[in-house]
């Protein structure tokens, strides 16, 4: 039986038979959306070229570089780095039975993670090495360099995901030509490693995120560890994380829209990638730091705040003054970086700065962003919170790499522009060639040194010596005592001990320990140098006034030899026959006023611009009775090394003695000055405020003086005095019963 079928409706009259209603138009992406969904084309014909190129150079420089850290010096704090790998092996070795490496009594270095001190520590000790062996150094130095690398080829890398392999290949060349950042890559066990990992994270992030919704396993794993070296490092790897979210969050919102952005499917698939990223990261990092892993969700956190709170403060050369590092101007690390980065970079980055609207318009604005964020942002932070920095910028050395792709888009942006202009692009190469000359011919020249780079704004070494530390971690020693030895001062067959004295103890106690009691190695700051006897002395420049540096008084005229770098010296040898100034001194503790004189008046004979022997001289002519004399010698001191605390305690105590308060209070308010931490001028001026009646002033002093000297006992009794005088009798005894204890 067959179905009826259905009537077909007629058309009416000049009718088109209706359709079904059109969908809607979608609404038009936005440029910046269009920049996200669809990559702008920055392949080029010669990309298979140049991507051979890239490699070749990159394996090249880390070949380069591993071959220098054989050669490199050791750096002075790696002896806190080197205690704390030792107990960090130990608790490891030891399943965590031996919690030493939970708490540093004297320093902080609990607060960093272990990742670098616990990967060579067993490196080292599957291979054998003890602390007292080179080869246990060269692991170092080695692993060190090899993670400079790593940071070097991730930031070209990331330069090539924005702008494409010219971009990349111009990243790499001016990082491999930066002395600075090659340099410490030698020698920076905590800076260099996590420049690593926050390179690791910024590139692979970007990648992982370009790649969505189904990221390369190469780049989530490169994310994860990038997370978790920086974070294993130091505790400011956290900003790692916020990186992370801050720009996936800008990501899905900028690719999918806000409604786009809270749809499940979507969010599920980023939380996926980027939140699983983040926890195995986290997970990572806890792995090498035992103190984190105590409190997995607090630690980190309390180590990031105690930071501010454990800053040692020490005397850095700024400007040509000397000055403790938490006193610094705000434009400390500014100028540094100014100063010190090649100035194909400097103008590089600043020209980025301007071209920044075409360059987002022409690449992923976001990942313009994110460059121009990572390397500015840092710095901003340290100058906002007015933080305590240690020798130059350093501790931003994480933020030059972004500082280098920014520069590098822009030389790449401008290649790009005159395209159609032969002239022009072999102009752009030769001026970019230019403003790299210098610092690659410093690198050249001392490669293993390098990281001393000053660029023609400064006058290279030569003018920043001075003005600027140069050897900060006496990183010279090593060539000083290649210097004695050969000139067969020191030999295996030394016949006699020869004492040697330094403040850069840790890196000549490694050199010398091989051999063993021949050779007798002093710990003597410079300005306490004549506390002792010694055959010869290592001083590098730093710790010495600026003002004797500038002034041509150093390096001083018992130097048998100078290491220079650029010109301008770095290191002196320094030779002492007579030990006249050692005797001068052990003359002084005894109140052998006459010997002391004796000595010292030999000594500034035979050393004129010997500061302390002068000073020495000032106080053994005060104690005897001769005031004119010790205020001469005093200002001959003071003419060689206006901060010499000796010379101007005993110059303020001349005009003391003389009647003349207020150019007594002068003197010691100017000793504060240069170094607020001087006891004895605390001293001195709250005898001057007890004389003048002005006893909460006195006391004031008082106070400062028991913080920085608390086993000073004239301070007490000059406390119970002053309370007595006050009718506080209670208040006086305390004192007179605290001065009793006290020898």
């Amino acid at each position: 039986m067959s179905k009826a079928r259905k009537p077909t409706p007629k058309r009416l009259p000049g009718r088109k038979a209706p359709s079904a209603a059109p969908a809607p138009k979608a609404a038009a992406p936005s440029a910046i959306e269009r920049n996200l969904l669809e990559r702008p084309p920055v392949t080029t014909e010669a990309d298979g070229r140049l991507r051979l190129w890239f490699w070749g150079i990159a394996g090249a420089g880390l070949l380069l570089l591993c071959i220098l850290a054989f050669g490199a010096g050791i750096n002075a704090d790696d002896k806190f780095q080197n205690a704390y790998s030792a107990k960090l092996i130990s608790y490891y070795a030891t399943f965590g039975r031996d919690t030493s490496a939970l708490h540093v009594p004297d320093g902080n270095m609990h607060l960093y993670g272990g990742f670098f001190e616990i990967v060579t520590g067993f490196a080292n000790k599957a291979l054998g090495f003890e602390e007292s062996d080179m080869g246990y150094h060269h692991v170092r130095h080695l692993f060190s360099a090899i993670l400079g690398w790593v940071a070097i080829v991730c930031a070209a890398l990331l330069a090539r995901l924005i702008a494409g392999w010219p971009a990349g290949l111009f990243t790499l060349l001016l990082m491999l030509l930066t002395p600075r950042f090659m340099g410490d890559a030698l020698v920076n066990p905590k800076d260099i490693p996590f420049a690593a990992g926050y390179m690791l994270t910024l590139y692979h992030m970007a990648a992982l995120l370009q790649q969505m919704p189904r990221p390369s396993p190469w780049h989530w794993a490169g994310l994860v560890a990038g997370l978790g070296i920086s974070l294993s490092v130091r505790a400011g790897g956290l900003l790692n994380f916020v990186y992370l979210f801050l720009f996936a969050g800008l990501f899905i919102v900028l690719k999918h829209g806000w409604r786009g952005a809270l749809q499940g499917q979507i969010l599920r698939r980023y939380a996926t990638a980027v939140g699983g990223a983040a926890v195995a990261g986290y997970a990572l990092a806890l792995l090498f730091w035992p103190f984190a892993l105590q409190a997995p969700l607090t630690n980190p956190w309390l180590a990031l705040t105690k930071f501010s709170d454990l800053e040692i403060a020490i005397r850095v050369l700024y400007d040509g003054t000397n000055i403790k590092s938490n006193l610094t101007p705000w434009h400390y690390p500014i100028k540094w970086i100014v100063l010190t980065i090649p100035l194909g970079v400097l103008v590089g980055f600043t020209g980025s700065v301007l071209l920044l609207p075409r360059l987002l318009r022409r690449y992923q604005p976001l990942w313009i962003v994110l460059v121009l964020f990572a390397a500015v942002f840092p710095v901003f932070y340290v100058v906002y919170k007015n933080a305590t920095l240690h020798d130059g910028w350093r501790h931003l050395t994480f933020a030059y790499p972004p500082i280098v792709i920014a520069a590098a888009l822009f030389w790449n942006e401008l290649l790009r522009l005159s395209s159609a202009k032969r002239f022009a692009r072999y102009a752009i190469v030769a001026t970019l060639g230019l403003l790299m000359a210098d610092a690659a011919v410093f690198f050249a020249r001392y490669p293993r040194i390098s990281y001393l780079y000053f660029n023609p704004i400064a006058g290279g070494v030569k003018g920043a010596y001075g003005n600027y530390e140069t050897d900060y971690w006496g990183i010279s020693i090593r060539q000083g005592i290649e210097w004695l030895e050969k000139q067969g001062i020191l030999r295996p067959d030394m016949n006699e001990v020869v004492v040697i004295a330094t403040n850069m103890y840790y890196p000549a106690q490694q050199y010398l320990a091989k051999y063993g009691d021949k050779v007798l190695l002093k710990y003597l700051k410079w300005e306490r140098r004549c506390d002792d006897a010694w055959d010869y002395a290592l001083y590098p420049t730093r710790y010495i006034n600026g003002h004797t540096l500038k002034r041509g008084l150093w390096p001083p005229d018992n130097a048998v030899h100078v290491i220079e770098v650029d010109g301008a010296p770095i290191l002196a040898i320094l030779k002492d026959t007579t030990r006249n100034c050692a005797l001068g001194t052990a003359a002084l503790k005894v109140q052998d006023w006459v010997g002391a004189i004796e000595r010292f008046q030999q000594e500034v004979i035979d050393v004129p611009d010997n500061e302390l022997a002068w000073g020495n001289l000032a106080q053994a002519y005060f104690n005897s009775g001769q005031p004119e004399k010790a205020k001469e010698a005093a200002e001959k001191a003071l003419d060689i090394s206006p901060a010499d605390e000796m010379a101007n305690n005993i110059l303020g105590l001349y005009w003391l003695n003389q009647g003349n308060i207020e150019k007594a209070k002068n003197q010691f308010l100017s000793v504060l000055k240069l170094e607020p931490g001087a006891p004895m001028a605390h001293y001195y001026l709250a005898i001057i405020a007890q004389q003048q009646g002005n006893t909460a002033e006195a006391l004031k002093y008082l106070d400062q003086l028991l913080q920085l000297a608390p086993g000073f006992r004239p301070a007490y009794e000059l406390g119970a005095q002053l309370y007595e005088r006050m009718g506080n009798a209670q208040a006086a005894q305390q004192f007179r019963d605290a001065a009793k204890q006290l020898k």
